[in-house]
């Protein structure tokens, strides 16, 4: 007598609690489109209207390329100090109970609701040569505010909440009982650290860094109050785009926003690329 195999059981999916896939995805196309790819898109085609030489000329413009490297490199000269700092103080207010911890968790949050300009006024009024840090700093003949130096303040201030809120949850996941077991295999603090905690943590880690960036390169309000916005010294790359439209130059204004979104794409994608291959080398989704 011939067996007869289980018939398999029939699979019920479960009602999603959202819409299906066709109209959620044409409300995410239609609010992209709305919202980014068509005034990114009107922006380039108003720059666009200069055509590439002239494009080329206001990037090589020796004012725009000192401006632009003000504002690209600060910002990641800043991204990559709030991310370090930032993780130390995501690892402090996950890992310790000490009074005052819910205090300082929402003082970290105070740049994402401060408005930019009080933000700016705040640092300059600080920093400023008189000010409560600024005067110390003379001291050691060292000026903060009206200089590069205070462009990066403000940018590790404002890039400071990413850094932390990116790494502060997968913190938390992490086991204690995996360093512990680490520690008696006998492996170091410093082994510990770069073998058992840091590979989890490195794609949360670029995420904030690459948010932290991009925050910092289009900032504006927090910045020109302690920059002192000297042409070729301390001027930032909005601020030309602000002076643009104020003569009218809307065409050099839209030239200057496309450069920098192109190469705030080029620096992101690389991001995203190095935090896809980071996932991947150490097996984390």
């Amino acid at each position: 007598m011939a067996s007869s195999s289980p018939r398999p059981r029939r699979r019920f999916r479960q009602p999603s609690v959202i819409p299906g896939f066709g109209l959620t995805l044409g409300y995410t196309l239609t609010c992209l489109s709305l919202i980014v790819l068509l005034p990114l898109a009107a922006l380039v085609v108003r720059a666009s209207g200069l055509g590439f030489a002239g494009i080329w000329d206001v990037a090589t413009d020796p004012r725009v390329a000192s401006a632009l490297r003000v504002s690209f490199g600060v910002s990641l000269l800043a991204a990559l100090t709030a991310s370090i700092f930032g993780g130390i103080v995501a690892w402090v207010l996950t890992r310790y109970d000490f009074p005052g911890r819910r205090i300082i968790d929402a003082v970290v949050d105070l740049p994402f609701a401060l408005p930019t300009a009080v933000a700016g006024i705040a640092l300059a009024s600080l920093y400023a040569p008189n000010g409560l840090v600024g005067e110390q700093l003379a001291k050691f003949g060292i000026e903060a505010a009206y200089t590069p130096l205070g462009i990066y303040i403000a940018m590790v201030f404002i890039g400071l909440p990413f850094a932390v809120r990116t790494v502060q949850p997968l913190i938390a996941e992490i086991d204690r009982e995996i360093e512990e077991a680490s520690a008696i295999l006998g492996s170091t603090r410093l082994g510990t650290l770069t073998k058992v905690v840091l590979p989890p943590l490195i794609p949360a880690v670029l995420t904030g860094f690459a948010l932290a960036f991009a925050r910092g390169v289009g900032e504006y309000g927090s910045i020109i109050f302690i920059a002192g916005n000297l042409p070729y010294v301390s001027e930032i790359a909005p601020l030309l785009i602000v002076i643009k439209l104020s003569e009218f130059d809307y065409a050099g204004a839209c030239a200057i926003a496309t450069i920098m979104l192109a190469i705030s794409f080029t620096v992101l994608l690389a991001i995203n690329l190095i935090q896809a291959w980071s996932r991947r080398r150490f097996g984390y989704v």
